[in-house]
């Protein structure tokens, strides 16, 4: 349940807005009873120094109270904080927890990064009670009063040390918990990149594919829509199914989106599809002859599915740029590796709707993804080619989904 002060517009969310953190005044009372309560405890068993008053309990609160705002102003609560302390103590009042105030104030300036001034306020604390506890006590009360054993002083510094190193050890674990957060956060970046980069993919081979054969065939029904109404009638039934084939497929990958981490409804597809992509060519007018060299055997999920969009590209280009109304499809097994090849003898259109060249570089990154190329260029004898090399070795946690 929300309660008051982290509810948005409360005194306490304002304030941690505008410092990066919430309001210390819990420790600061914790501080502030402890040093109340434990001083005036101590005090019983002192008979030797200043009884406690109105002024030594102001000082014993004015401390807590800068605690509040250390973490806005670290350096200035780290030094105030020392110099009511010492204040306190030049006054001859009792021991007790009195250095509670300066070590949260230190220990809150190193965590916040100003080492020098939490290094430098514990020693400002040191030094000046050593100059009260072995010199200026002729002129300091209570009356009479001796200088302080050294054995204080050996346990004065190893507190003060033992703060520091307890200080240092918890801000370098926070550093390291700030860097953890950072590399997750960074992890996190890439994979939403690589997931964004996946769906752009997937999306541009399958709409630059169906499209492509949805314009072929509304350009042949309209030159056919008078002369030839049967053949009119053929490319609109291509138009059909390869619109709802990309529907399907679109669908396909926008439910990854709306719900993460599911599973998708149908199989992503890979080259057990071959014969349909042939079957669309051929509803355009390319003619696609396919030849398999070596053993076929199954490829990984990512494999069978970056080769049948390198497959779908390439023949979506011949449509869309070439000339030619032949193309050839080569599937060569090796032991190590399948190579794909498609060309086709015809010059090119020269057709603007080429775009920008993201099929071939989506070729490229798929195949990368893998460990394997793709090269494509014009051949010596005319006409053009696409290769594309997948290894069959492939590593699993290299594998594009």
């Amino acid at each position: 349940m929300e309660t008051w002060n982290e509810r948005p517009g409360s005194p306490w969310r304002r304030w941690a807005e505008r410092t990066g953190r919430g309001p210390a005044w819990r420790s600061a009372v914790l501080v502030a009873v402890l040093a109340q309560a434990g001083t005036g405890w101590a005090a019983h068993a002192q008979t030797g120094r200043v009884p406690l008053d109105a002024f030594a309990r102001i000082l014993l609160l004015l401390g807590p109270a800068l605690l509040v705002v250390r973490h806005r102003h670290p350096v200035p609560v780290a030094y105030g904080t020392v110099a009511v302390t010492l204040v306190y103590l030049g006054a001859g009042f009792p021991y007790g927890p009195v250095l509670a105030a300066p070590a949260v104030a230190c220990f809150a300036a190193l965590i916040a990064g100003r080492r020098r001034a939490a290094w430098g306020a514990v020693g400002l604390l040191w030094g000046g009670h050593l100059l009260l506890a072995h010199w200026l006590y002729r002129w300091l009360p209570p009356a009479g009063d001796g200088p302080a054993p050294w054995g204080q002083e050996l346990g004065l510094t190893a507190w003060g040390l033992a703060m520091l190193a307890l200080s240092e050890l918890f801000r370098i674990r926070r550093e390291q918990w700030a860097r953890e957060r950072a590399e997750r956060a960074a992890a996190a970046r890439r994979r939403a990149d690589e997931e964004r980069l996946r769906i752009a993919r997937e999306l541009h081979d399958v709409l630059a594919h169906s499209i492509s054969v949805i314009n072929v065939q509304a350009g042949v029904g309209l030159a056919l829509l008078d002369t030839d109404p049967e053949q009119a009638r053929s490319a609109l039934t291509t138009i059909k199914a390869a619109s709802k084939e990309a529907l399907g497929e679109v669908r396909q990958v926008l439910d990854t989106l709306r719900a993460p981490g599911a599973a998708p409804r149908a199989p992503a597809p890979g080259l057990d599809r071959l014969p349909e992509l042939v079957e669309q060519a051929a509803a355009t007018g390319l003619t696609v002859s396919t030849e398999t060299a070596g053993r076929a055997r199954p490829l990984p999920p990512g494999a069978d599915l970056a080769a049948f969009r390198v497959l779908q590209e390439a023949l979506t280009n011949v449509v869309r740029h070439s000339a030619s109304r032949t193309a050839r499809i080569r599937l060569g097994w090796r032991s190590d590796a399948l190579e794909l090849r498609v060309d086709d003898d015809g010059p090119a259109t020269g057709d603007p709707a080429g775009g920008s060249g993201n099929g071939l570089a989506g070729m490229r990154e798929r195949a990368g993804a893998l460990g394997g190329t793709v090269e494509a260029g014009p051949r010596p004898d005319g006409g053009f080619r696409v290769r594309a090399t997948l290894p069959l070795n492939t590593d699993p946690d290299r594998e594009t989904p």
